[in-house]
């Protein structure tokens, strides 16, 4: 991704904005994470579709920055930094606590403006109105922190097995846990944007039944489609994402066979 900042580091490119962009997909990152998880998306996409990653505090080149600790922050912070780029038509994908984000900030980017994405992808996280089952770790002493960290299989083994970058790079992950474990459901209105729900076979945190529970917070189209893999299976199915968010956004008349609800791929 050749990034370009924009305002102050938040807004990271795939390409300079241009006049001929059909769609423009904002991505978000999952709890650790930051825009350079999405170079390769901007790669794969067709350039009809601008990525635009979003960098959030406390991570990549915003390192010595606070991260956020609280959900609702972060909205009320990226509303007014993200108007500027809603001219075109533009829709939202997020992993995990991405997922989350996106949709909040879907939610308020409808009640502030009157707009919607053409579509929200939400990917590895339960609908937002089901109740956790896991417990709460952002509070847990280090060594179980780590233990239930390494369970998610989502950092490098290296990192964790060093004090050094550990010290570093433990408190971000322990404010992005926050933020996702203190994140409470408001009950407003359904969007009428269509939602995709993404998810793991494998992944034992979100249930198919609490991916699929996402269909309740739309009154437009929802399809859930299902990968083999873990929590991260965002990684080995990167090609299949992209390939099907491009279709999606770039002919909105294509929807899922069978049953409308799901169409998983299994490779």
């Amino acid at each position: 991704m050749s990034s370009q900042p924009n305002n102050k580091s938040w807004l990271f490119f795939s390409q300079q904005p241009r006049h001929d962009t059909r769609v423009r997909l904002f991505c978000l990152p999952y709890a650790g994470g930051g825009a350079s998880i999405y170079n390769r998306w901007a790669e794969e996409l067709p350039t009809q579709i601008e990525l635009c990653a979003l960098q959030l505090p406390g991570r990549e080149n915003r390192f010595v920055e606070r991260p956020f600790t609280n959900l609702n922050q972060v909205v009320e912070t990226l509303l007014p930094i993200i108007k500027p780029y809603l001219d075109v038509p533009f829709a939202f994908f997020g992993h995990s606590m991405g997922s989350l984000i996106s949709f909040e900030l879907t939610r308020a980017i409808r009640n502030e403006y009157s707009w919607e994405p053409a579509c929200l992808f939400v990917s590895g996280h339960r609908a937002p109105h089901v109740p956790r089952e896991r417990k709460i770790l952002h509070t847990l002493p280090t060594p179980d922190f780590i233990r239930e960290v390494r369970k998610l299989n989502g950092t490098p083994e290296e990192l964790l097995q060093s004090s050094e970058l550990l010290e570093l790079f433990l408190p971000l992950l322990r404010a992005d846990f926050e933020l996702c474990e203190t994140y409470s459901y408001k009950m407003q209105a359904q969007l009428t944007c269509p939602i995709v729900a993404f998810g793991g076979l494998q992944d034992e945190d979100v249930p198919r039944d609490a991916l699929g529970a996402w269909h309740e917070q739309t009154s437009a189209h929802f399809c859930r489609r299902l990968f083999h893999g873990d929590h991260f299976f965002l990684h080995q199915h990167r090609r299949h994402l992209t390939k099907f968010i491009a279709q999606r956004l770039l002919h909105q008349n294509t929807t899922c066979q069978s049953c409308g609800i799901e169409r998983g791929i299994a490779s």
